[in-house]
């Protein structure tokens, strides 16, 4: 068995997913290669421990994808304002959507529901199939075309492989992309709480000796924990019983929201940062996590992937006379127009990680100086959410 299309995109996650949504103005037919469909919410599903902080770009991009709409708003919380402190009690830096002329600095979306609404979306699209479940075997090149095998055995065939398939891309490494990745020694801690305290529609976060600890707002008084920490730490908080992980998040939080109730069990991911040589070549082009890694001190690795899907999208769509959606020299306006967005997220999220991991006394007096520096000039501040929220 074997079908003919434009793009093959392997990799049906948000971005993934996203990037075909965008592609329906186009024309271009599109497979989505994914081994697993979102999982259907049960009756009285609780909230997904994953969620992301969707900046207004990227939201205003998933709702000319048709997906934003599709999103159950009842399980969507704004961030109105952030408080970040510094591990000097005194340190602090706050940020107001309304002090930016903003509606809101982010929003709180679960990953499962966003996955949902981009396939539901992807269902009624008459040029996106969805081959799922579908794992890609094998892959050859030729002048015209790129040719997948799955591991059932059918074959596709297109002039564009795209690979959305992850920080350890299947298509990254048949395509000859050298990944360069930094292992920072750190588990991604993630958990929902029940709060006794309302949150306002604020976030906030704390860089502690032992990591960064994040509580973004949730629909109600409940707030999602991120807490980026050495392994070993991050691998107590795993195994911690439900009221001593609660007590050990508010004590860390320094009670910001009070008592905490934990609704939904801890998981966690391996943290790092990755550069790849390459974001295209011939017949290839990466986005999201299989382009690049950051860590998620800043809340913005998921919409760089977005970033990504709308722009390979907007070269795609505006390739004029260029029927070959895979021709080498269009891909190149792709990666010219991304490199230096990404280079610029993955210098800056790497840089404050350093900053803060280091014992070094001066470094903590110039760290903390610095927030208390940039928390008193309301033009950088402002600068800086309205960067964040492209």
């Amino acid at each position: 068995m074997s079908a003919d299309f434009d793009l093959i995109i392997a990799g049906g996650g948000l971005v993934g997913a996203s990037l075909a949504a965008a592609l329906e103005p186009t024309g271009l037919s599109v497979a989505l290669v994914e081994p697993e469909a979102p999982r259907a919410r049960a009756a009285g599903d609780s909230l997904d421990a994953r969620v992301y902080a969707v900046s207004p770009g990227a939201a205003a991009f998933l709702q000319a994808c048709g997906a934003w709409q599709r999103m159950p708003q009842a399980r969507v919380a704004r961030v109105e304002a952030m408080r970040v402190h510094g591990d000097d009690p005194t340190a602090r830096l706050e940020f107001s959507a309304y002090d930016a002329g903003l509606r809101e600095l982010a929003f709180i979306v679960e990953n499962r529901e966003l996955q949902r609404a981009l396939w539901e979306r992807l269902q009624a699209s008459p040029h996106v199939r969805l081959v799922c479940p579908g794992r890609c075997a094998s892959v050859a090149w030729d002048r015209d075309a790129v040719r997948v095998t799955l591991e059932n055995g059918k074959r596709l065939a297109a002039r564009l492989l795209v690979g959305a398939d992850g920080a350890e891309s299947w298509v990254r490494h048949q395509a000859g992309i050298v990944a360069s990745p930094h292992a920072y020694g750190q588990l991604g801690v993630v958990a929902n709480f029940r709060t006794a305290q309302p949150h306002h529609g604020t976030a906030f976060q704390w860089f502690r000796r032992d990591g960064v600890l994040a509580l973004l707002p949730l629909p109600g008084n409940r707030a999602s924990m991120v807490w980026s920490t050495p392994q070993a730490h991050g691998r107590e908080l795993l195994v911690a019983a439900p009221d001593a992980l609660a007590a050990e998040v508010g004590a860390a939080s320094r009670q910001t929201l009070g008592a905490l109730q934990l609704i939904a069990p801890p998981a966690a991911f391996p943290l790092q940062l990755q550069r790849v040589a390459q974001l295209v070549k011939p017949r290839v082009a990466l986005v999201g996590d299989a382009a690049h890694n950051v860590h998620p001190l800043a809340g913005q690795g998921v919409n760089l992937g977005f970033r990504d899907a709308r722009e390979l999208a907007a070269v795609l769509a505006d390739r004029g006379q260029q029927a070959d959606c895979g021709d080498h020299a269009l891909l190149r306006r792709y990666e010219r127009a991304r490199k230096e967005d990404i280079f610029a997220m993955q210098l800056a999220t790497d840089g404050l990680q350093q900053l803060y991991a280091s014992d070094a006394v001066w470094l903590e007096r110039a760290r903390n100086f610095g927030l208390k520096l940039v928390n008193a000039q309301p033009l950088v501040k402002t600068r800086l959410v309205r960067q964040a929220a492209a």
